[in-house]
């Protein structure tokens, strides 16, 4: 993974701005000796904002830019001038990305669409000028309102890829060379176990020019919840997907037995996949006669929709299109009404060399300082009434 360019787990820290401060400004010319107070609202502080970029498939970008930080809001002047506004900070994401707290694993929100923007960092607002606190009685208030402080927060981006179709078996169950058969996707194939070491994507055509997508993931082996192989990490990539096409090839020792191991993972990863609908893929099947396929259909579970099929030889493949097609389009398993509950993170989905990345922020960058009247000012949440949340 080293040397791939596909990211999908990535740790950043991000700052929103600091509010400026009100302006404690009196007015003064010539012939008008109490002018009064005229002291400006100060800025507000630039927000985090996530987008979402149907044009970007990875979080590369932000593996390189740990650190996001908004612009800070500028203080109030005289006449009643209101502070500039801090510069909100937008990140680009792909289409299907999770934020996560880093700290507690607590879910925080996600992004599916395309343009879909999410304020993740609010800014501070800005501090109220004195004018706001004349009275008949303080008609001379020489205090102001300081801005709100900045907001900083360490989060977790995970990529979840948005497809129809999960493919989940065993290394060297046939995903890849089926993928590659149905779709213009070409992923590589080979000989040797984990030849996949990235999630692919692919899209499958259908009859009447309908077509859907279908993910393929690394394969995982048993045990894989306790880190062997490559783990579950990329289970995540299924997370969304309508149905999941489970793949056991025909050579097996136990067909019913790998299916079961492959399903105990996934509930070790998320509960909730379990309860997507299964449709079972017996592949390399073009070995099999007639006779030897009748026989191996009385050990296949009888409550799972299953199909013998050959990437090679076309075997089966229309026949699972049609399967995969009606289980996309069931009325109980549209992808706009399914529900989807994100795990918090833990052990068994957290990446342990992105959770021991040390933030170090840069030479110039500390740490904003109170001034004087920040310390003395009376923090009165009735007096934000008279602010503009922006």
């Amino acid at each position: 993974m080293a040397e791939s360019n596909f990211i999908d787990y990535v740790k950043i820290l991000c700052r929103s701005g600091k509010g400026g401060a009100g302006s404690r400004h009196f007015y003064r010319a010539k012939y008008i000796p109490k002018g009064g107070p005229d002291g400006g609202d100060g800025g507000r502080g630039g927000h985090i904002i996530l987008r979402g970029n149907k044009n970007m498939w990875t979080l590369l970008p932000l593996k390189y830019q740990r650190h996001v930080f908004a612009g800070n809001g500028s203080s109030g002047t005289g006449n009643r001038s209101s502070g500039k506004d801090g510069e909100d900070n937008t990140i680009e994401v792909p289409c299907g990305t999770v934020v996560f707290d880093a700290e507690t694993g607590e879910f925080l929100c996600e992004v599916t669409n395309d343009g879909e923007e999410i304020k993740l960092l609010k800014g501070g607002r800005g501090g109220l000028g004195n004018w706001h606190f004349k009275s008949a009685t303080n008609q001379t208030p020489r205090y102001a309102q300081p801005g709100e402080p900045a907001i900083e927060k360490t989060i977790i981006m995970e990529l979840k890829l948005l497809a129809d179709v999960g493919l989940v078996g065993f290394p060297n169950a046939g995903k890849s060379t089926l993928l590659s058969a149905i779709s213009a996707a070409r992923p590589k194939i080979a000989d040797y176990p984990f030849t996949t070491m990235e999630p692919q994507l692919g899209i499958v055509s259908y009859r009447d020019n309908r077509s859907f997508v279908m993910a393929d993931i690394p394969g995982i082996i048993e045990g894989a919840s306790e880190g062997k192989g490559l783990g579950l990490r990329f289970l995540r990539h299924i997370e969304r997907n309508a149905v999941l096409l489970f793949m056991v090839p025909a050579d097996a020792d136990n067909i019913r037995e790998q299916y079961e191991i492959l399903l105990r993972e996934l509930e070790q990863f998320n509960p909730d996949l379990v309860d997507k609908p299964r449709v079972l893929a017996i592949s390399k099947s073009d070995l099999l006669d007639d006779e030897l396929i009748a026989e191996m259909e009385r050990e296949l579970p009888d409550d799972l929709p299953h199909v013998f099929i050959s990437a090679v030889s076309g075997m089966g493949i229309n026949t699972l299109k049609d399967m995969l097609w009606s289980a996309i389009n069931d009325e109980s398993n549209r992808i706009e009404n399914a529900t989807i509950t994100h795990r918090p993170l833990d052990g068994h989905h957290r990446v342990r060399e992105e959770d021991e990345f040390i933030f170090q922020l840069p030479e110039d960058e500390t740490a904003p300082e109170l001034e004087d009247d920040d310390e003395e000012f009376d923090w009165d949440e009735t007096a934000w009434e008279y602010g503009d949340d922006k």
